[in-house]
């Protein structure tokens, strides 16, 4: 694709997004070519959990709990982490704060809309008034869930999904107060305001974005990280690099359409904007300098640190901006798992993990988009370690920025592309349907440029290395 048809392209995309993680209600949301105008918004606010960030600081929860005055906590998590230091001390932690508690286990990885309702029934059979989540994104996705339900017990599942599947309604009660304890280097869930989950229906995911579900506190500790399984930390990473790169790359804030018409309408996914680049070229840095570390040697305890840094800077990054192609393609991925492609996951479901799915058409996905904004892919193939003039041209920038996305998925071994999971050509019609599904204001016709462009993207990431 060349890079007058991307430019015409992103022209068209102007308003659009994908709905799961990004600025608006419509599909992908990528850097726009034109500049401000008097219907595009002129200001940004910058959402995020309280973040405790320290060895050892699962110790405190219990403090914590005690202050909120709770009377009744649920603490979630699912089977493998249960037996992990994190839950051991979160647990003892309530323990010796005399804090009344109940367990749930039964998150699944990879959550479906009916493993959510599962821990929202749990939530609901009692009358709980303050949530933990310790585990990684799965869990900490699915406790957003169960306490915003639970906060609002009238209120049916769709009420709070986002769009094309559900209502987007706000809630009528804010959520009761959750602090999330992350086990792995990865979603950065503990400091958004989103809850992904698999519709099998649709054969895609869909999420809630609602800012009330942003953690109270998010409770960051490295010793819950060093026992993190070798594909756990490359997966985890891949979507903490992809949220970096897809949220500094985003559709600036001051040129997102429509301007809300009150400051409460304001999208929790904005576009990039100042705060959010911060964060994003900060995560980008270390994992330029430690990702790599972090997997090869999973007792360098300085590498697994700074990757945990990476995961919720990053969060705080797209949190507030927003990603769009490798996540929004990312999902009929996932959804439409043809086995389970990972080691050290559960094997007893077709499993392909978030992070793998959404950099299998990374590569793809950034040489489409680097004629659209080459200045930020040039910052970004930089910040990652890139030795690059800053007059390169946008076909050398794309190709550098690639090539060090080919490196990470080389040097870690994971599966090539979509053929590696177990996809072939004959499977794009359907990925790309499920993914005009989901975002369906990108979709003109069924003939459109635009649907074609998706599926050229999944047809280019059958095999990337």
């Amino acid at each position: 694709m060349n890079a007058n048809l991307a430019r015409g392209m992103l022209q068209k995309m102007g308003s659009s997004c994908c709905p799961h993680h990004a600025p608006s209600t419509s599909p992908f949301k990528l850097a726009k070519l034109h500049g401000n105008n008097k219907s595009t918004d002129y200001a940004f606010e910058m959402v995020c959990s309280t973040l405790r960030f320290g060895k050892g600081v699962t110790l405190e929860i219990g403090y914590d709990v005690r202050n909120l005055g709770a009377k009744k906590t649920l603490l979630v998590t699912d089977k493998n982490v249960q037996n992990t230091i994190a839950f051991k001390n979160a647990e003892q932690s309530l323990k010796n704060a005399s804090i009344e508690y109940e367990v749930f286990d039964d998150v699944l990885i990879e959550p479906s809309e009916k493993s959510m309702q599962k821990a929202i029934a749990f939530a609901k059979s009692k009358p709980f008034d303050s949530f933990i989540a310790v585990g990684g994104g799965s869990v900490i996705d699915t406790t957003k869930a169960a306490a915003l339900y639970a906060s609002n017990p009238e209120a049916d599942f769709l009420d709070f999904v986002g769009p094309p599947f559900g209502r987007s309604l706000q809630p009528k009660n804010p959520m009761l107060p959750l602090i999330a304890v992350p086990t792995t280097a990865g979603t950065g869930s503990e400091t958004t305001s989103v809850s992904i989950m698999d519709l099998p229906e649709h054969k895609c995911k869909t999420g809630i974005r609602l800012r009330c579900i942003k953690p109270y506190l998010a409770v960051v500790d490295p010793l819950n990280v060093m026992s993190m399984p070798r594909n756990v930390a490359i997966y985890s990473g891949f979507d903490v690099l992809c949220h970096a790169l897809e949220s500094y790359t985003a559709l600036p804030f001051d040129q997102r359409s429509p301007r809300p018409a009150r400051p409460d309408l304001r999208p929790v996914y904005q576009g990039s904007n100042p705060i959010s680049d911060v964060w994003s070229r900060e995560a980008l840095r270390i994992i330029g300098k430690y990702f790599r570390r972090s997997v090869f040697d999973p007792t360098d305890e300085e590498a697994r640190t700074e990757m945990l840094k990476a995961s919720s800077f990053a969060g705080i990054g797209f949190g507030n901006a927003g990603v769009h192609l490798c996540h929004g393609l990312s999902y009929p991925i996932s959804s439409q798992a043809k086995g389970c492609v990972a080691h050290d996951y559960p094997q007893d479901k077709n499993l392909i993990p978030h992070g793998l799915s959404v950099m299998t058409t990374a590569v793809a996905d950034f040489e489409f988009t680097t004629a659209a904004c080459p200045d930020r892919h040039l910052v970004a193939a930089q910040t990652l370690g890139a030795d690059i003039p800053n007059n390169a041209d946008s076909e050398y920038i794309s190709r550098t920025l690639c090539d060090q996305l080919r490196g990470f998925m080389k040097d870690f071994g994971v599966p090539n592309g979509l053929k590696g999971m177990g996809f072939e050509y004959s499977d794009i019609e359907h990925l790309t349907e499920a993914a005009s599904h989901s975002v369906p204001n990108i979709v003109i016709s069924p003939k459109s440029t635009d649907r074609e462009i998706i599926s050229k993207l999944y047809e280019n990431s059958l095999s990337v290395y």
